[in-house]
């Protein structure tokens, strides 16, 4: 993992890392990793960093030292979930952080704004209202920039990126077995939650403004699944990593890199000799 993050990320330094425990340590590259994502267009390449995401985040679900990365980790993994339309899954990690009773040993409670990929323009709007924002307060008083204005809330945001799952159309296509819960209990329950939060930030506000509109324009008349999550335990939940998608991937990647290889044979040598280009392909 180390060595193909180093190939499609390029990481500093090892000894940066060095005072981190392993479960930061994983989340650190993970987070390294989509801060890439989230400024590079979908390609085979990209997906293969998500996919390399995903596994450094259930490396670091996987340590003993997990409880204080818990939530972050797995609103993370819900997010990138969400970007490769796994919608399920999606729900089932924002449920594991909405159902988390204590969060008192997590040692970060924010989403960083600038690791999030270009998922939705609601989250492009927000982040950019909220520097907006900043900007005119610390110019009309004379203030400085506030540090904590591209961040969200990590409970706030597993529920906003949980409301945004179950009324996209296209989780329509989840299991018809799972029970169901109307749009206003849902949505009556996300504001609960907001009230419960002792900080908020102000792109935390932005974003339930978007919140709203979404259950009220496009989850009436829907169904909505039922607060539940299909692996989730009471106690705190490991879920497991399917390592096939990437190694799918990588063949892509591979058949991609020598198919462009041969491209260049033909402009090199094409005159000279017939050079087939699609025989990696085929061969795939």
């Amino acid at each position: 993992m180390d060595v193909l993050a180093k190939a499609v990320g390029e990481f500093t330094s090892p000894r940066r890392y060095s005072s981190l425990r392993s479960s930061s340590l994983s989340l650190s590259k993970a987070a390294k990793l989509m801060k890439v994502i989230a400024n590079n267009s979908r390609s085979t390449v990209q997906l293969i960093e998500i996919e390399l995401s995903k596994a450094y985040l259930h490396t670091a679900l996987r340590h003993e030292d997990s409880y204080s990365i818990y939530c972050l980790a797995n609103v993370y993994l819900a997010l990138l979930y969400y970007t490769t339309g796994q919608y399920q899954t999606a729900i089932d990690h924002c449920t594991l952080v909405t159902r988390s009773q204590d969060h008192s040993q997590c040692s970060s409670h924010v989403v960083q704004g600038e690791l999030l990929p270009r998922i939705e323009e609601d989250i492009d709007v927000v982040l950019g209202l909220a520097v907006f924002y900043d900007q005119l307060r610390a110019t009309a008083f004379a203030q400085q920039e506030t540090q904590h204005v591209t961040v969200f809330t990590t409970e706030l945001f597993a529920q906003y990126l949980r409301v945004k799952c179950l009324s996209d159309t296209k989780c329509q296509q989840l299991s018809d077995a799972v029970q169901y819960q109307s749009p206003t209990s849902q949505f009556q329950a996300c504001v609960k939650h907001m009230s419960d939060v002792q900080q908020l930030y102000v792109a935390d506000v932005l974003l339930w403004k978007f919140v709203s509109y979404i259950s009220l324009q496009n989850c009436l008349g829907k169904q909505q699944f039922h607060d539940d999550c299909r692996n989730c335990q009471t106690e705190r939940y490991i879920p497991e990593l399917n390592m096939l998608e990437l190694v799918e991937l990588l063949q892509q990647s591979a058949v991609e890199h020598l198919t462009t290889f041969r491209d260049l044979e033909v402009q090199d040598h094409g005159s000279v000799v017939t050079i087939v280009t699609t025989e990696f392909e085929a061969m795939y």
